[in-house]
Order: C-alpha cells, then sequence, then structure tokens
C-alpha cells in the first residue's frame, strides 16, 4: 500500500531464513482484515510501499536450523502476532505481549501476508501445525483462526459472555458476526447485533444475534435500551474501533458490566470519567492473543459445528487485491479471501 486507496501487487526478492528460528512460508490462502481499511483511508503516502496482510494459512517450505516443531511440508496457521512461545507472557496465554515479538515484532520486517512467501520468524511458538491438506475445503474457516475468530471469541470471553449474560456487538464486519458467534458458544441467549446491512445482520443471526438493531447514535442507543428494559446489555463488544462506536458502547451497557473493544482504535483520547466510574463498568478487550485460543476453536472447525469461514463472501487471486480492498470499502464484500 503506497498510500490510501493505493494498493498495488509488486515483485520483491524471495524472503529466506535470516535467524535459527525462521520459517519461509509459501502462502495458501490469504484475506484484506477491516484493520486493513483503516490505512486505505487514511495512511500516510510512502513511496516505498507497506506490505500488508496478517492473516494467512501457509505451507512450511524451509526452517532454520533451531525449528523443532514444523518442518518442511506441513500446512500451518499463521497468527497474526508472532511468539516466542517461551517467555513468561507467551506461558502467561498473552502472546500479543510476548517479549520478543509481540505486536511490536515488526511486520514489515517479514513482509505481510498478502503474499506469495513469507518469512515467518520465532516458528515454534508462533506457527500452529494443521493435520489437513492444503486443498481442504474448510480452508476459508481454518483461516479465521489466524484472527477474526480468535478475535470475537477474545471480545465474548474478556467481556464475560456466558449463561444469564445478555451481550451487544456493536458492528457487522467479519469480527462483530464471530463475536455473536462465540457469545453464543460461551452461552449468552441474548445477543443484540448493531449493523445495518441486511446480508451481514441475516448472518448474525444464523450465528446467534436474538436481534438487530440497523439505527446508530441516540436513536440505536434507544433501541438497545428498550429491548432490555433500560437497562442495557451486560456486554457490549466494540467491533468497530472509532470513537462514536466507544460511545455508544458506554451508552448501552448495563451498570456493572463491561465493553469490549477488539476494533483498532482509531482515537487516542476518549471518555472514560464518571461515566464508567459512577456505573462500575469496566473497560477490557485489546489486541487478541489468537495463538492461545487455536485449540479450543479448532474443533469446531474440524467438525463443522461451527463455520466460521462463512464471513467469506467473495474469492479472489491475489493480483487483484487492489479490487479486494475496493470491494471492502465499498461494502460490496463483507471478507475477500485472496489465493495466490
Amino acid at each position: 500500500m503506497y498510500g490510501p486507496g493505493d494498493v498495488r501487487v509488486i515483485d520483491v526478492p524471495d524472503p529466506r531464513i535470516e535467524a535459527p528460528t525462521d520459517a519461509i512460508l509459501r502462502t495458501v490462502v490469504a484475506c484484506v482484515c477491516g484493520s486493513d481499511l483503516h490505512p486505505y483511508h487514511s495512511m500516510r503516502p510512502n513511496p516505498d510501499g507497506a506490505s500488508m496482510g496478517h492473516e494467512m494459512i501457509g505451507v512450511v517450505e524451509e526452517v532454520g536450523a533451531e525449528v523443532a516443531t514444523v518442518r518442511p511440508g506441513d500446512v500451518v496457521i499463521v497468527p497474526f502476532v508472532w511468539s516466542c512461545g517461551v517467555c513468561d507472557f507467551c506461558r502467561e496465554g498473552l502472546q500479543t505481549s510476548c517479549r520478543i515479538g509481540g505486536v511490536g515484532g515488526g511486520q514489515q520486517r517479514t513482509g505481510g501476508a498478502q503474499a506469495e512467501y513469507r518469512r515467518a520468524p520465532l516458528a515454534d511458538g508462533t506457527l500452529y501445525r494443521l493435520d489437513v491438506d492444503e486443498n481442504d475445503e474448510r480452508m476459508p474457516g481454518l483461516l479465521t483462526l489466524s484472527d477474526v475468530y480468535a478475535t470475537g471469541y477474545h471480545a465474548a470471553l474478556m467481556g464475560g459472555a456466558g449463561p444469564g449474560r445478555t451481550v451487544t456487538v456493536i458492528g457487522d464486519g467479519a469480527v462483530g458476526l464471530l463475536s455473536v458467534l462465540a457469545a453464543r458458544q460461551l452461552g449468552s441467549e441474548r445477543i443484540i447485533l448493531m449493523g445495518r446491512h441486511e446480508v451481514r445482520t441475516d448472518l448474525g443471526r444464523r450465528y446467534g444475534a436474538t436481534d438487530v438493531v440497523p439505527e446508530r447514535g441516540e436513536e440505536g442507543i434507544a433501541a438497545v435500551r428498550d429491548l432490555t428494559g433500560g437497562d442495557g446489555t451486560h456486554v457490549v463488544i466494540d467491533a468497530v474501533g472509532h470513537l462514536p462506536a466507544y460511545e455508544q458502547a458506554l451508552a448501552v451497557v448495563r451498570p456493572g458490566g463491561a465493553v469490549s473493544r477488539v476494533g483498532v482504535p482509531q482515537y487516542t483520547e476518549g471518555p472514560i470519567g464518571r461515566v464508567q466510574f459512577n456505573r462500575n463498568v469496566s473497560i477490557t478487550g485489546g489486541a487478541a492473543p489468537v495463538r492461545a485460543y487455536i485449540e479450543r476453536l479448532l474443533p469446531g472447525v474440524l467438525d463443522g459445528s461451527v463455520d466460521p469461514g462463512a464471513v467469506f463472501d467473495r474469492e479472489l487471486p491475489l493480483d487483484d487485491a487492489a479490487e479486494a480492498y475496493r470491494l471492502m470499502d465499498s461494502r460490496e464484500a463483507l471478507k475477500v479471501l485472496l489465493r495466490p
């Protein structure tokens, strides 16, 4: 990406092993994430371009001398954050704060996932080997475990979704819809989805939403409160990342409830103060340590009891990545899968 709306597919040198803990991956499937649209709108122009993408399934092509858990030919899930797997944060299931990798591990040093090949640092602690063929028909669902499904699960889990706990999800993008799925999996029976796109909210109902509120702002807040006897819900998930969504979340959360934010914030300041303090509202969420959730979410994808891959409503060749961005930005597509 060279600037707002400027996506190009170019040729670059092949990645190579740079450290004994590296692996080289050949991409099987990748995709465009809703968070990729933020720089698509507002990125500062960069004459060198920025390699894009952070969701992928790959095949291991080569490994460094110290890699022990994967070998050439293995199909692997590639979480969006690199992690060593052995530091205290990784052992605690917070790979996003890995002392070596983490969110600050530097995607640009490895190239993005929207590419034919990619270097994977910290291969042993990051990559998750699958016992499937690269042509497996479940590949779209498996791809969601690199980010969006596990992020939705993180949102619902951190917010405290469960039996007897009502949930509001703000945003009908892939993360919002999979937050609905996760909240239902965790046992919440009343789930309100705030979204305006009928095709998407229909999928949300399939995933477990009991109510849909298309209104925004004060009208949307009033609608949620009407549905909940004036109280709001125990859990509110902000799957958008813009300030109005966060303000809306604070307005519809029940006293003693939690606002779980997993939409990447596009603001640096927002309300907290007494509107949160007086009602004993918790603020939680954050960057999802998806590597910690793969083992618990994978069985449902493999046995077909859940279908997170339904969020992919378009598939394009990697050469058409610019069109994938356009389709998602214009809301003509929910989420686009890319194949090299």
